[in-house]
């Protein structure tokens, strides 16, 4: 896996950073020069080149105009905002509360056809009932210290949870064991979402593996990630939001998640291993 997932976000900083220092030196501009043009202290137009403090919208319409090159602004400003999007602080996206972030993925579990979940730590949100949404939420917003919306979350990812039951999505779902046997809310609330596993088993879409605890590594538990087609993954930090497009790093997390779904047991095995954590929840 690579070293830090929020690297390709700063290799991305970087090139839109080099970018527009080639374009100041082009122009035959001086730091002082672009920030006088641009009415910044100079000491902002060096933050800027080596990547220290990421441009706004204003900035990078403000660089171009001085160097002469507004042309390319609108491809410079969408860079940036990729390279913004790769890691985003909880903090960040969370400010307002959780029903906004729950609707925002919708678009793209529905243009997703082939999705790929592997999580070690809570139950993926498919596959969530309300009661266990509700409890892991509410932690979450409490740890957070966040507008409490939980109910309103709730019904936002039980709403975008549609996309499992109905044609046109693939679901390679991996959970260790240890899902099995966390609890998150009381008895009954994990009771009833380990009922809900074993019955969403049973959905034609659905191929749903848990990696025993006995089982022999090839490779270790990792953080939770989310492949959509082969084309973008997130993963999920205690700090941030990490999102992947790169190519390599995309074929690494396939790669990585080929080789968890070799540790799994499936059907039979599996729901045995469900049904001893229901007994153990009781």
């Amino acid at each position: 896996m690579p070293s830090s997932p929020s690297s390709s976000a700063q290799a991305a900083r970087e090139a839109v950073a080099a970018r527009l220092k080639d374009m100041r030196l082009d122009a035959g501009l001086t730091g002082l020069d672009l920030a006088t043009r641009c009415g910044w202290h100079k000491a902002k137009s060096s933050r800027i080149e080596n990547a220290r403090t990421p441009p706004s919208d204003a900035d990078i319409r403000a660089w171009t105009r001085a160097c002469g090159t507004e042309d390319q602004a609108a491809d410079l400003i969408a860079a940036s905002r990729t390279a913004e999007s790769m890691y985003v602080q909880w903090n960040r996206k969370q400010r307002t509360g959780l029903r906004r972030l729950q609707e925002s993925y919708i678009p793209l579990y529905e243009r997703t056809q082939h999705f790929r979940v592997y999580s070690s730590d809570v139950v993926p949100g498919f596959l969530q009932t309300p009661g266990y949404a509700t409890a892991l939420l509410s932690a979450i917003t409490e740890f957070r210290g966040i507008p409490n919306d939980v109910s309103d979350a709730v019904e936002a990812r039980m709403a975008r949870s549609h996309v499992i039951r109905e044609g046109g999505h693939r679901f390679a779902l991996l959970i260790e064991e240890s899902v099995l046997r966390y609890r998150i809310g009381d008895h009954a609330t994990m009771t009833d979402q380990l009922r809900h596993l074993l019955a969403v088993m049973s959905f034609p879409s659905v191929s749903l593996g848990v990696i025993p605890f006995s089982t022999r590594r090839r490779i270790w538990p990792m953080e939770a990630c989310y492949i959509y087609d082969d084309r973008l993954v997130q993963v999920e930090l205690l700090t941030a939001d990490v999102t992947v497009q790169t190519p390599s790093e995309v074929a690494t997390y396939v790669k990585a998640f080929s080789r968890l779904q070799e540790l799994a047991v499936y059907g039979a095995e599996a729901r045995a291993l469900i049904v001893s954590a229901i007994d153990e929840h009781h």
